[in-house]
C-alpha cells in the first residue's frame, strides 16, 4: 500500500472565466423606443489556497491534479449583473510552498493557520450594451464577452514547521530520540531507512513547548539529490536548530568523521543552512566501555563542531535532561 504522505505534487489550476455582458433593451408600455438595459456579466472565481492545520500531507492531490473555479454566469436585462462564479478554497498543510511550475519562482509561502493567498484570479465579467449607448447610437448591440481566468501549473511542496531538526545517518537513534523526548510516535527499528517520512514531536515544559522533527536519515551526496536527499533536507530549511544525531560506534565510521559529512551535506544543500544554530547529541554512549575515551571522543567533536556536544543514550535516556535543558535554553535566549 502506498505510503499517505505525499510532499510535493504538480497541480493545473484554471480560475473562472467572466460572464459574457448582455444585450437587451427595455420594454415598457409606454417607451416604444426604450434604452439598453444590458447587465454585465459575473466575474469569474479566484483559486485560493488557506492553511489547515488538521492537514499534514499533500496525498489528497494526486487523486485532484487538476482544480477548476467556477465561471461568471452571464448578464441579464434590467441591467442585472451575473453572478460572481464561486471561489475554489483549497485546503493545504501548514509550511506549504508554492511555485511557479514552469519560472520555478515562489507564488506563496503559506505556514500559519488560516493563512491564505489567491494564487490564480478569475477573470473579469464582460460589460453589457448598457455601457455602449452613445448619441449617435441610441440602441446598441455591442457587448463585452467575460476575460478568461488566470490558468497555470503550480508545484506544491511540504515542509515540515518545527524549531528543532534532527539530522543524521541512517539507525543513528533519530526516532528512537524523538520519542524519547516528545509525544511523537515513530516506527523505531535496529535497521537502516525506518523512517522515509518526517515526523513531528512536541516537547512541553511548563509553559514552553518545543516542535521537533525528525528528518529522514541521509546519506552522502544527499545535498545533489543522491538517494531522497532533496526531499529530506527540504524539511529542515524552516528549522531554527539543527541537532546532528551522530551515532558512536557506527560500523565502519566514526562520530568526527560522520558528523563533518552530515554537517557538509547540509550546508551544500542551501546557504540559509550556514545561518542556522547547531548543536550535537553523541548518541548510544551506553555502548561505550572506555569514559575516558568517550570524553576524548567528545572534546574532538566539540572542536570540529564548533558547538555545544551532549552524550546522550536515547535508548536508555541517559543525557537527555542535560540535552533538553540546552534546547530550552536556545528557545528562551535566542542562541546555545
Amino acid at each position: 500500500m502506498p505510503s499517505k504522505y505525499v510532499d510535493r505534487v504538480t497541480v493545473y489550476l484554471k480560475a473562472g472565466d467572466g460572464g459574457r455582458g448582455c444585450v437587451a433593451f427595455r420594454r415598457e408600455k409606454y417607451v416604444p423606443k426604450g434604452g439598453p438595459s444590458g447587465g454585465d456579466g459575473g466575474d469569474g472565481g479566484d483559486i485560493v489556497f488557506r492553511v489547515d492545520p488538521g492537514m499534514n500531507t499533500l496525498y489528497d492531490f494526486r487523486y485532484r491534479p487538476h482544480l477548476k473555479a467556477q465561471n461568471g454566469r452571464p448578464g441579464m436585462g434590467d441591467n442585472r449583473s451575473g453572478k460572481k462564479g464561486e471561489d475554489l478554497i483549497v485546503a493545504v498543510p501548514p509550511g506549504t510552498t508554492i511555485k511557479d511550475a514552469e519560472t520555478g519562482d515562489v507564488v506563496a509561502d503559506l505556514v500559519s493557520e488560516g493563512q491564505e493567498a489567491v494564487v490564480a484570479r478569475g477573470g473579469r465579467g464582460g460589460r453589457g450594451n448598457q455601457h455602449f449607448s452613445t448619441p449617435t447610437d441610441r440602441a446598441p448591440r455591442k457587448y463585452e464577452e467575460g476575460k478568461p481566468g488566470e490558468e497555470k501549473t503550480v508545484v506544491l511542496e511540504l515542509r515540515s514547521i518545527a524549531d528543532v531538526g534532527l539530522v543524521g545517518f541512517p539507525n543513528a537513534g533519530k526516532s528512537t530520540l524523538l520519542r524519547a523526548i516528545s509525544n511523537a510516535t515513530p516506527e523505531v527499528a535496529p535497521y537502516p531507512f525506518t523512517t522515509l517520512t518526517p515526523h513531528l514531536g512536541v516537547v512541553e515544559r511548563g509553559q514552553d513547548k518545543l516542535v521537533v522533527a525528525d528528518i529522514p536519515g541521509l546519506i552522502e551526496g544527499a545535498s545533489l539529490g543522491k538517494g531522497l536527499g532533496h526531499e529530506f533536507l527540504r524539511h529542515i530549511e524552516r528549522t531554527s536548530v539543527l541537532l546532528y544525531v551522530v551515532e558512536l560506534a557506527r560500523p565502519g565510521g566514526d562520530p568526527v568523521s560522520d558528523f563533518l559529512a552530515l554537517r557538509r551535506e547540509v550546508m551544500a544543500y542551501s546557504e540559509a543552512m550556514k545561518e542556522k544554530a547547531s548543536m550535537v547529541a553523541l548518541n548510544k554512549v551506553d555502548l561505550a566501555g572506555d569514559r575516558e575515551a568517550l570524553e576524548s571522543v567528545r572534546d574532538e567533536l566539540k572542536r570540529a563542531a564548533d558547538s555545544p556536544v551532549v552524550l546522550i543514550s536515547a535508548e536508555t535516556r541517559v543525557g537527555i535532561g542535560e540535552l533538553l535543558d540546552l534546547l530550552f535554553r536556545w528557545k528562551s535566549s535566542g542562541s546555545v
